[in-house]
């Protein structure tokens, strides 16, 4: 994603309807992003814009582990925070919606993460999506680890009515965002899953963007 005065990241309501438009609003998100969001910095090095250093301790939340809900059950409740102990992320959760062009918004600020509403809300069947950005001119955004994830991994999701969505990683990918995997983060699953994006892969500095989308997948553990 690009390089902001803000941040970048990942990035689709016509996206899950129309899975050529959901190519275009995430595989295109960060340029789209830059474009209509004033979030556009170019790096003068090309370089993350701080080492990586160590992950800030976050301890595991504590709370029941929420069951997938049964057929009786229409919804659960919606998200409200985001902690994955292991690359030190702890963060609220805003919602994000599309962009007037059909672009899945991105959050305003690189210091918390977003859940798309038109996806699943965490622990319901579907895919919920989670989008943040991975840095911006003024250090790590809170996506920046999200690529040292591995499989067996928690990701811990609080919810509105206090319970506790806990997901495992089960895959960390990269894509070029000229190929982003529509049908893998939008298409029809029969249990609860979750989708984490943000940008990586190389930083090109002509155009202020990152070239790869990292995507993180999980599968609800409870």
């Amino acid at each position: 994603m690009g390089r902001s005065r803000r941040g970048r990241h990942a990035s689709g309501r016509r996206v899950v309807r129309r899975p050529w438009a959901a190519a275009t609003a995430l595989g295109g998100l960060l340029a789209l992003g830059a474009g209509l969001t004033g979030l556009a910095y170019s790096s003068h090095t090309g370089h993350a814009a701080t080492p990586l250093g160590h992950a800030a301790f976050v301890p595991i939340p504590r709370g029941h582990w929420a069951a997938a809900p049964g057929p009786e059950t229409t919804t659960v409740a919606a998200p409200v925070s985001l902690s994955i102990p292991a690359i030190g992320v702890r963060t609220s959760l805003i919602r994000l919606g599309l962009t007037s062009s059909g672009a899945l918004q991105v959050p305003s600020v690189t210091t918390v993460a977003g859940w798309y509403t038109s996806s699943a809300r965490p622990g319901a069947t579907g895919d919920a999506v989670i989008a943040g950005h991975i840095d911006s001119y003024t250090g790590p955004g809170v996506f920046f680890r999200l690529r040292l994830l591995q499989p067996g991994n928690l990701i811990y999701i609080r919810r509105a009515d206090g319970s506790l969505a806990v997901f495992g990683v089960t895959a960390v990918r990269s894509y070029p965002k000229t190929g982003f995997p529509t049908s893998a983060v939008y298409g029809a699953v029969p249990d609860a899953q979750l989708r984490l994006i943000t940008c990586g892969g190389t930083f090109d500095p002509a155009t202020g963007h990152y070239l790869s989308n990292v995507i993180v997948f999980g599968t609800l553990q409870a």
